[in-house]
C-alpha cells in the first residue's frame, strides 16, 4: 500500500482556510485559540508546514506522532515544530483540544537576531521525542505572551509593532529554554536510563569488534538507535555527565585502544583498523589528543611500568 504524502500548508493563510478560520490579520504570524478551530471528520494522517508552530495544548484523548514516538497530550503540554517536520495526530476528533497555537513564518524573522538564534533552540529538535510539561503558573506566563503578540498585530500596525512582537518571541523562547533545562534536571531517572542504554550500545560496538566492518559509530547513528535526536542526546549527556555524545564515543574508543595496545602485539596501524579508522594517522592524532601520548608511546610506557 502506497503511503499518502503529508497534507501540506505552505502559508499560514492556507492553515486558516483549512481550519475554517478567518483570514489571518498578518500573513506571517498568527495566534489562534483551539476553541476556534474546526476539526474535520477525516483528519489527515500526517501534516507538514512551511512555518514554525508552537502549541500550548490540552487534549487528553489525542496522541501526537512526531518522529519515532507518541506523546499523550496532558495539562500544560508545550510542543515545538520547525518548518518541514512531519507530524500526525491520532484520536484528534474524540475530544476537542483546548489551548493556544502560535504560527510563525521564517520570513517574519528576517533581518532580526532571532533569524539565526532560533536554530540554536534545541527544543525544536527534541520535540521529536519529548514535549515540555508546564505548571499552571508557567502556562499562564506563556499564555500572557501569546495574547500580547496577538493584541499587537490585531491593533494598528506601526513602526514599533514588529520590534515589540520580536521582543515577545524572544521572551517566549527564553522561558521555553528555562523549562527545557529544568525538565532535564527533574527527570534524572529517565536521563540515567538513557545514559545506561548509550553505555550498553557502545559496549556492544567495542566488545563485539564490529568496528572494523561498520566503522566508528557516528553521533547520528547512536542517537537513532536510542530513538533520540542528536541535539537532544548531546544536551542530555552534557547535563548529566558534562560530556557530549562525541566525547562519550571517543572515551570508549580510547579505553578500547589502551586495552589492545597493552594486551596484544597488534601494530598501531592494526589497532587503528580494528577500531574502525580508515587512516592510522587519524587514530594516532585522536589518541594523543585524549591521552597526551602517542599510541606507541603509551605501549612503551605501559611495558616499562611492568
Amino acid at each position: 500500500m502506497v503511503k499518502k504524502s503529508p497534507h501540506r500548508f505552505n502559508t499560514i493563510s492556507e492553515y486558516h482556510t483549512f481550519r475554517g478560520l478567518p483570514a489571518p490579520e498578518h500573513p506571517l504570524i498568527s495566534v489562534i485559540n483551539f476553541d476556534d478551530i474546526k476539526l474535520k471528520k477525516n483528519e489527515p494522517d500526517r501534516l507538514v508546514s512551511g512555518f514554525y508552530t508552537i502549541a500550548l495544548k490540552r487534549h487528553p484523548e489525542a496522541k501526537l506522532k512526531y518522529g519515532q514516538q507518541e506523546y499523550d497530550f496532558d495539562d500544560g503540554v508545550m510542543l515545538f515544530m520547525a518548518p518541514e517536520q512531519v507530524f500526525g495526530i491520532k484520536n484528534a476528533t474524540k475530544e476537542k483540544p483546548t489551548g493556544w497555537m502560535l504560527m510563525l513564518h521564517p520570513d517574519f524573522l528576517w533581518k532580526t537576531k532571532l533569524a539565526n538564534s532560533i536554530h540554536n533552540y534545541e527544543y525544536f529538535d527534541y520535540a521529536i521525542n519529548e514535549a515540555l510539561f508546564l505548571s499552571k503558573k508557567e502556562e499562564a506566563s506563556i499564555t500572557k505572551i501569546l495574547k500580547i503578540i496577538q493584541l499587537e498585530y490585531h491593533g494598528n500596525i506601526d513602526q514599533y509593532s514588529h520590534k515589540i512582537i520580536i521582543a515577545q518571541l524572544d521572551l517566549l523562547f527564553s522561558y521555553a529554554e528555562r523549562y527545557y533545562n529544568r525538565q532535564f534536571l527533574i527527570r534524572r531517572k529517565t536521563n540515567h536510563q538513557i545514559l545506561s542504554r548509550l553505555e550498553n550500545l557502545l559496549n556492544h560496538y567495542f566488545a563485539e569488534d564490529i568496528l572494523s566492518v561498520e566503522g566508528l559509530p557516528t553521533v547520528q547513528k547512536v542517537a537513532n538507535q536510542i530513538n533520540l535526536s542528536p541535539k537532544y542526546l548531546t544536551g542530555l549527556l552534557k547535563n548529566v555527565t558534562g560530556k557530549s555524545t562525541q566525547e562519550h564515543i571517543h572515551h570508549k574508543l580510547v579505553e578500547k585502544a589502551k586495552e589492545k595496545l597493552s594486551t596484544t602485539e597488534l601494530s598501531v596501524s592494526e589497532v587503528a583498523y580494528a577500531l574502525g579508522f580508515e587512516h592510522p594517522q587519524s587514530f594516532s592524532k585522536l589518541f594523543k589528543q585524549k591521552t597526551k601520548m602517542s599510541p606507541s608511546g603509551f605501549r612503551e610506557s605501559f611495558r616499562n611500568s611492568n
